[in-house]
């Protein structure tokens, strides 16, 4: 529910576009001055700001001076009785998200807050695209040594500098997202927005709104304008990750927008079009999930223009080494502990194994020996019990020592750094990279299916 702050000092104004805006499903906060208005924005955070231009003490136009002092860039509305090209001039100049003349009326304005908090969702999508690749190619890389990851690199450089759509496939764990955000990152687009839908954990119905948008009253709860990602991606590029959990109905949708570049909000008759260079990743095999009716034949083509396939890591053991030394080296500089390492005998158990979570699994390994070994080297005595494999060189069962799925390595791992902090929540949630919510959200869904 969006959050809207109205500054005026006309009490019977404040209360019209309290009414007015809280029976269009907004949560309104009003403030008599500018001078109150800033203190709350202190104390709080808001969507939209409406303020009026002619006010005592602070007007307008130097509230938003303020505003924008203090790093403030939430979307202003400026209200006025002396509208002129010159007021709308110096209040956009100064930061204004656009302006309102009065008297206007309830429907006008209530399209210009919705207008505004799309703008402000847009700008928070983008900056959390730009955080993400930051953050990417900060801390995460496309590595590798072995012929079969040379070759996935050679393509992502070939296919990057086009708008070609591009279907990569691979086990689970394998690195596609990784894949994605590469050949965004190396294409004449990497300036512009990166947006991701995960196909899987969606419905039908929650899905094609969140691909393509719905407009205010669309279905229940639809309570404003919403755009679509596949909308916000305009100029950028956007990612379909596993595709082939899409239903039929939304394929068949989904088919018209990669032919036309263009689409219609959920409840709109309106056609829009965009500009987007569109990725899909799958986990499965495609030509077989279209010969068993899952999947359309014609999306299928159409998506796998340029295939990429991602090798499982049982198939470039050699690339083993440098993932582990790259991971070890992540994880001491994010904990500002020491570098742990491998010790021979610990490699070669690792490329004896079979990998069934792939480089995921590998990671969330490396985890875990970072946090619980003793000492700086790690020995293969201490990671052979976690894996399906003895020092033999043969598959071996270890019973309840081995994790039967990474959703079973991750708890294990998580029980293991809480013991090792002493209950702790906020130093396990830093050691393991997440946030103590999230943390706490994990230790009740174990609780509740022990209990059930």
């Amino acid at each position: 529910m969006p959050h809207v702050l109205v500054v005026d000092d006309k009490e019977m104004m404040r209360d019209s576009l309290h009414a007015t805006l809280t029976r269009s499903g907004h949560d309104v906060t009003l403030a008599e001055s500018a001078s109150v208005a800033l203190n709350k924005l202190v104390d709080a955070t808001f969507d939209v700001v409406i303020t009026d231009l002619k006010m005592p003490k602070m007007d307008g136009l130097a509230f938003i001076e303020e505003l924008r002092r203090n790093n403030n860039d939430v979307p202003v509305i400026m209200m006025t009785a002396y509208a002129t090209i010159n007021t709308a001039v110096e209040a956009m100049r100064k930061g204004a998200f656009d302006y309102i003349q009065k008297p206007f009326d309830a429907d006008e304005i209530v399209m210009l807050v919705e207008r505004a908090y799309e703008h402000r969702q847009l700008v928070q999508e983008n900056e959390a695209y730009r955080t993400n690749v930051n953050d990417w190619q900060r801390g995460r890389q496309l590595i590798g040594t072995s012929p079969a990851m040379q070759k996935v690199m050679e393509k992502i450089a070939l296919v990057a500098q086009s708008s070609a759509t591009v279907l990569i496939c691979g086990d689970s764990g394998t690195g596609k997202e990784m894949v994605a955000r590469a050949i965004h990152a190396q294409s004449p687009r990497a300036n512009k927005p990166l947006l991701c839908v995960n196909c899987a954990a969606l419905s039908s119905n929650l899905l094609e709104s969140e691909l393509f948008g719905h407009e205010k009253g669309a279905f229940t709860g639809a309570d404003r304008i919403r755009k679509g990602r596949f909308e916000l991606a305009h100029d950028g590029t956007f990612l379909l990750d596993e595709i082939s959990e899409m239903d039929l109905r939304l394929q068949a949708k989904f088919l018209r927008v990669l032919q036309e570049r263009e689409f219609e909000r959920v409840g709109s008759s309106i056609t829009r079009r965009v500009d987007v260079r569109v990725l899909a990743t799958s986990n499965r095999d495609l030509q077989d999930w279209v010969r068993r009716g899952k999947f359309r034949e014609d999306l299928f083509y159409r998506l796998n223009v340029v295939p990429i396939v991602l090798p499982p890591l049982r198939d470039r053991l050699e690339d083993i080494e440098i993932f582990c030394e790259y991971f070890l080296q992540r994880i001491a500089d994010r904990e500002g502990s020491g570098l742990r390492v491998l010790s021979k005998g610990a490699l070669e158990l690792l490329r004896q194994y079979s990998w069934p979570g792939n480089v995921r699994e590998l990671e969330n390994l490396m985890e875990r020996v970072a946090i619980l070994a003793d000492g700086d080297v790690i020995e293969a005595k201490m990671i052979e019990s976690w894996l399906d494999i003895d020092l033999g060189g043969g598959q071996k069962n270890v019973g309840v020592e081995m994790p039967q799925s990474l959703a079973d390595m991750e708890r294990d791992l998580v029980e293991k750094t809480l013991e090792r902090f002493d209950g702790h929540r906020q130093k396990t949630a830093e050691a393991l990279g997440i946030g103590v919510r999230t943390l706490g959200m994990k230790l009740k869904r174990w609780q509740t299916a022990e209990a059930s």
